[in-house]
């Protein structure tokens, strides 16, 4: 080993000498792009991830001289539709170079678009099958189509040919239909089509009450800027929108996951228009033919009327009359009915008031042997009071001016006073009046005359 230390640059120029020897031809190479930069010539980055798919395990960076990218990028676009984009897998015929300010890269000198064909084609089934195991493949596509689509809700950049296309062709349909045209602008092309096209899709979904339909339309353009349109999460959208959705984002060739998931996938915006019209124009046709089907069974109803009521007319006087007879007959049961029920309610009655007449009258003789005695009682009790009884006894009754004399204060001299015996009546006149304590001297006295002393 020299102890004569090298300087960096003479350290770089031996390992491009080395490198230069031992990689002295081309390598196809798989790799996957990573910071893609086109313009004259085409610098990017190779990686390899590992398993997981998170983390690289090696990286180099590569670059398409001009010479080749002026080549390789028609020829690559033209057979897979797509740029070179970051994320893309690609199959490259690299140099291995070094440089001494610059350190290793790679030089690309072809590419194989076959191999990134089928890596787009797997992406594109992997997000298909995706889509089927979350059950939303067919949500959009099951949807019925309104009956009628004139409300309709446009994604698509405001200054594309193929918005201006669908306009014209729509509006200028043989039939005079009228459409509602709203436009939610949203990039078609580049690496902003998912976000923008999720962002007019939830415009829309803000206002969905006044839309019959979505149409995702690009018009014109490169077929190579169709990527921004496979990828799952603008598909997941798409398919769980709650407005059928036509696209017509593609040459008749191209076939895009969100056609795959669309409700309708039509070849450019003018076909777009076209089924709009068509749809509409066969409902219209369809509501003629209601139309004069409804008017036909309306006349047939008519004349079906007519006849009935022409026959039921017809059949009136002979209905009444087997009415009035049958009301007749009805009216004669009803009177022998009601006649029996009186005359029977009579009997009835008539039975209850005689058995009510004999438990009265013997209820009456009853109380009145039992209470007999008790009359006699009274009757004894009623004798002994009897006026004529005391007058028998010795009792007498005197009257002043036809009132009974209850006591001598009533008495004044030379009242005649007519006194009432067993036998007959006399009248005495009173020469003195008793005195005002006339009472109070005979309790006094136990000798003190009667009353009658006053009496001549």
């Amino acid at each position: 080993m020299s102890n004569t230390p090298l300087t960096l640059y003479e350290l770089t120029h031996l390992i491009r000498q080395i490198v230069e020897v031992n990689f002295d031809h081309t390598y196809w190479v798989t790799a996957e792009l990573s910071d893609v930069r086109p313009g004259h010539h085409c610098y990017m980055e190779l990686v390899e991830k590992d398993a997981s798919g998170s983390e690289p395990r090696a990286k180099a960076r590569a670059q398409i001289w001009s010479r080749q990218w002026s080549y390789l990028k028609p020829r690559f676009e033209s057979a897979t539709g797509q740029p070179l984009s970051n994320g893309m897998q690609v199959l490259a015929e690299v140099e291995v170079t070094y440089h001494e300010k610059y350190g290793l890269s790679l030089n690309i000198v072809d590419l194989d678009p076959t191999y990134t064909l089928g890596d787009i084609a797997r992406r594109r089934q992997e997000i298909i099958a995706k889509l089927k195991s979350e059950g939303i493949y067919d949500l959009n596509k099951s949807l019925e189509l309104p009956a009628l689509t004139n409300r309709i809700a446009v994604i698509s950049a405001n200054s594309a040919a193929g918005y201006q296309d669908f306009c014209k062709q729509l509006h200028n349909n043989p039939y005079n239909l009228r459409f509602e045209v709203g436009l939610f602008e949203a990039t078609m092309q580049g690496s902003t089509v998912e976000s923008t096209v999720i962002a007019a899709l939830d415009r829309i979904f803000a206002e969905i009450e006044k839309w019959d339909v979505v149409v995702i339309i690009r018009g014109g353009g490169s077929t190579s800027d169709l990527s921004g349109f496979d990828t799952l999460l603008l598909a997941e959208h798409v398919a769980q929108f709650p407005l059928p959705i036509i696209t017509g984002i593609g040459h008749e060739r191209d076939n895009t996951v969100i056609d795959e998931v669309s409700h309708t996938r039509v070849k450019t915006p003018t076909a777009a228009a076209e089924f709009l019209v068509a749809h509409q124009y066969g409902q219209l046709q369809r509501l003629n033919g209601f139309e004069d089907l409804i008017v036909n069974y309306c006349k047939q109803r008519l004349t079906d009327e007519r006849n009935r009521l022409s026959r039921a007319t017809d059949k009136i006087p002979t209905l009444f009359t087997l009415r009035k007879e049958r009301e007749i007959h009805h009216l004669a049961n009803l009177k022998n009915a009601l006649e029996t029920a009186i005359r029977s309610h009579k009997i009835e009655q008539t039975a209850t008031l005689q058995l009510m007449m004999e438990t009265l009258r013997h209820a009456i003789s009853k109380y009145f042997i039992e209470n007999q005695s008790q009359l006699k009682l009274i009757q004894t009790h009623v004798d002994s009071a009897s006026p004529a009884r005391l007058l028998k006894l010795g009792y007498s009754v005197s009257r002043v001016n036809g009132k009974a004399v209850k006591d001598v204060s009533q008495l004044r001299a030379g009242d005649q006073v007519v006194t009432t015996v067993a036998n007959g009546t006399f009248v005495s006149t009173v020469n003195q009046a008793p005195p005002p304590d006339y009472e109070e001297e005979r309790k006094k006295s136990p000798f003190a005359l009667d009353k009658d002393t006053y009496l001549a």
